[in-house]
């Protein structure tokens, strides 16, 4: 595959097949789409969950870094498969229903959003690929905190 074919192939990737380009809060986007794929990896199981997280945040760091690049920003705002990373993180070991899901979207978002200490620092401070994905990362552990407290007070 050429240059330009990669370019294309790390575009898609790191903007979920075109939703990071939403006019429309493309990062609440990016998280929204990112539900039914949580719930069929919750369904699967934990090493399944693992194991996909784990190539979202490979092939979503190598993505994010090439589109930073061809876009010319920082950290585009095009950007979203660190929304489906951050999303997958904060549902791991979750039960797979509705309750567990809707609360992870809301925690996730509200964490990406609001980026507490270190969330934010390591959004200023790591470069490329791995800044992009690391602060969404560490947003989804704060949300992961929350889901969990959540799920286990419902109990």
């Amino acid at each position: 595959m050429k240059k330009i074919g990669l370019d294309v192939l790390a575009l898609q990737v790191a903007t979920l097949g075109g939703v990071g380009r939403s006019r429309l809060a493309p990062g609440t986007m990016g998280t929204l789409v990112s539900l039914p794929v949580c719930h069929l990896v919750m369904r699967a199981g934990l090493v399944w969950h693992l194991a996909i997280l784990g190539i979202v945040i490979s092939l979503g760091t190598w993505a994010a870094h090439r589109a930073a690049i061809i876009l010319q920003k920082h950290d585009p705002k095009e950007v979203v498969v660190d929304e489906m990373a951050g999303m997958l993180l904060t549902m791991v070991s979750m039960p797979p229903d509705y309750f567990s899901l809707i609360i992870g979207f809301f925690a996730f978002r509200l964490f990406d959003i609001w980026k507490p200490w270190p969330v934010r620092w390591i959004d200023r401070t790591l470069p490329g690929g791995w800044g992009i994905m690391a602060d969404d990362l560490a947003a989804g552990v704060y949300a992961w905190i929350l889901v969990t407290l959540s799920t286990v007070w419902m109990l």
